[in-house]
């Protein structure tokens, strides 16, 4: 692993963390997170100073030049192309318009289900699925064997370059249309149920604890290792409010995971 006050520039930069050797955040024995801000503080600068040019493949340039378009099809940060990738990273990207920048690590036997994304800076671990129309924004961690159902979004956090990314630990489940913003962390084998949006704020009710989760910008909100978390709704103050019966959508525990939880969860071996 690279040391943070060693942290190479350019193309040097982007090859250590598609490698894994260098990491945007790492998880200590203790499981706290320490962020590595000048890795953040690299890949900004990488933004700053690289020049915006033509992108696409041969075949696109030729098209697009023989119907007088004046160009490729894209434009983009020079250094910051799309990854490809090949028998050795042994991670599978199934055609239908995904695309994985420079700069981001995903480990072997990773299962790319287009059309997803995934941007620079993120480390996604060994095993685990990105399912169609789901995002993982830069510098998110994912771990091993997470599934990240279809239309799931994993906000980016880039700056300011001390703020902790979104990070989901080991065997979690991310479910469908789920959004995690603002540097949420999700512990390892937790099971978000479809619908489910949290922020660095959001307040989490877990029934079984009887106890209220939040976190603030700077300490963002944890889940609990295991929980299972539900979009949910709690009464909006007010005579006005409860004459018409609205609430404010919340985020429920109604349980820990268990042996149906994970039969429910589990990826399918014979996808990969």
């Amino acid at each position: 692993m690279v040391e943070s006050n060693d942290v190479p520039n350019g193309v040097a930069l982007l090859d250590a963390l598609e490698s894994g050797e260098l990491r945007v955040a790492t998880r200590a024995e203790d499981g706290t997170w320490a962020v590595n801000a000048g890795v953040k503080e690299a890949i900004l600068e990488l933004f700053r100073s690289c020049s915006i040019v033509p992108m696409g493949n041969e075949l696109a340039r030729e098209s697009y030049t023989k119907l007088d378009l004046h160009g490729a099809p894209f434009r983009d940060k020079e250094l910051l192309r799309v990854r490809r990738f090949t028998a050795r990273e042994g991670v599978r990207v199934v055609p239908g318009g995904s695309a994985v920048r420079r700069g981001a690590h995903l480990g072997e036997g990773v299962v790319c289900m287009p059309p997803m994304y995934v941007n620079i800076g993120a480390f996604v671990g060994a095993g685990s699925m990105i399912d169609s129309h789901a995002l993982i924004g830069s510098c998110a961690q994912i771990g091993e064997r997470v599934h990240v159902s279809a239309a799931a979004q994993i906000g980016g956090v880039l700056e300011p370059p001390g703020a902790q990314p979104v990070i989901v630990e080991d065997g979690a489940f991310v479910g469908g249309n789920c959004g995690l913003y603002e540097g949420v962390l999700v512990r390892a084998g937790a099971v978000l149920a479809a619908g489910v949006v949290l922020t660095a704020t959001s307040k989490v009710y877990d029934l079984v604890n009887e106890r209220e989760l939040t976190g603030t910008r700077d300490a963002p909100l944890e889940i609990p290792a295991g929980a299972v978390v539900v979009p949910g709704t709690r009464p909006a103050g007010g005579t006005w409010a409860e004459e018409r019966g609205l609430a404010f959508g919340c985020a429920l525990i109604p349980k820990y995971r268990d042996e149906r939880t994970d039969s429910a969860t589990a990826l399918e071996d014979a996808l990969r």
